[in-house]
């Protein structure tokens, strides 16, 4: 139900619109779908935070099943969903939270204060000019998961 309050994008041209357009903001891209009830508990945080992030920060949608949004799923490497990437005016953020791939999020934020954390801390960082942020959760509220190698 929160999905529904979040702009939600299904074509590659808004996503590149929203990246592209995003000035002085951080832009917080979820990549997931609306069925999955990891995604839908995401959502809920997200949702709740917005307000709180506003004046620093953006929040979309995507829809991993649209056929147009492909390209983005293959070029982050979407494999577990919920997916959430970082970027501030146009360039991907980085965030290094003790895990094997410093890309993007993986998994469900456990509270809303960590999300929250999180987008300030790569914003501060973003305006220093880094773009690679150390993780503020601890490392018991991280996401634990594998990464899967094709042909490896």
């Amino acid at each position: 139900m929160s999905s529904l309050l979040l702009k939600t994008l299904t074509k590659k041209e808004e996503i590149d619109r929203i990246i592209r357009d995003t000035i002085d903001e951080v832009l917080v891209l979820r990549f997931g779908r609306c069925t999955d009830t990891v995604c839908l508990q995401h959502d809920d945080i997200l949702a709740k935070s917005v307000t709180d992030v506003s004046k620093f920060a953006k929040v979309a949608l995507v829809d991993v099943d649209s056929e147009d949004v492909q390209v983005y799923v293959k070029y982050f490497d979407i494999t577990w969903f919920p997916s959430t990437v970082f970027f501030f005016n146009a360039h991907h953020m980085k965030l290094d939270s003790g895990t094997a791939d410093h890309t993007k999020w993986v998994g469900a934020f456990h509270i809303k204060q960590d999300f929250i954390d999180v987008v300030e801390v790569i914003y501060r960082g973003a305006m220093k000019g880094k773009m690679i942020v150390q993780c503020p959760v601890p490392p018991e509220r991280i996401p634990k998961y594998n990464l899967l190698y094709k042909d490896v």
